[in-house]
């Protein structure tokens, strides 16, 4: 494997397999979320094209292209699409649980380094994403897209 990162080691996006692999992987979730009985009705209504874009954020923030930035607006749009989504712990766990299943049956990595990566960004993520999309909640509408590394969560400061 190239890697395709400044220090030589390769990226998560890179490791994980590129576009491809992440397009493949949020195919595989969302034919899951729509056979299932909490999370269905959350998305039932999505764009037929959400799968790509969350496969295009997902991809950014494992050190692939910035084309959620440049081609969605990055972080704020992101945002955008969970405030006032109310977003409970039992949708944000079976989101998870999806998720892990979702990246066995796509075949993403099972080495422990890249589990562990993957894992804690998709902890850290839908933690912020309930604690986001609360009626009362004023989060920060101005952020990068985070870029998880391997087994380092990125530091955030508020400006």
């Amino acid at each position: 494997m190239q890697p395709d990162s400044d220090n030589g080691i390769p990226t998560l996006y890179a490791w994980a397999g590129g576009g491809a692999a992440f397009e493949h992987l949020t195919d595989v979730f969302y034919r899951r979320v729509l056979a299932d009985d909490v999370l269905r009705p959350v998305f039932a209504h999505m764009h037929e094209d959400h799968p790509r874009f969350v496969a295009m954020w997902l991809a950014e923030v494992f050190g692939g292209p910035s084309a959620y930035t440049e081609q969605r607006g990055g972080y704020p749009h992101m945002l955008s699409k969970h405030l006032g989504r109310a977003i409970t712990e039992p949708q944000r766990r079976r989101w998870l649980d999806l998720m892990m299943d979702a990246a066995d049956e796509a075949g993403l990595p099972a080495d422990p380094e890249f589990r562990a990566a993957f894992v804690g960004y998709l902890e850290w993520g839908t933690r912020l994403a309930v604690s986001n999309s609360q009626p009362d909640a004023e989060p920060p509408r101005a952020a990068p897209v985070p870029h998880w590394g391997w087994g380092v969560a990125p530091p955030y400061t508020p400006s």
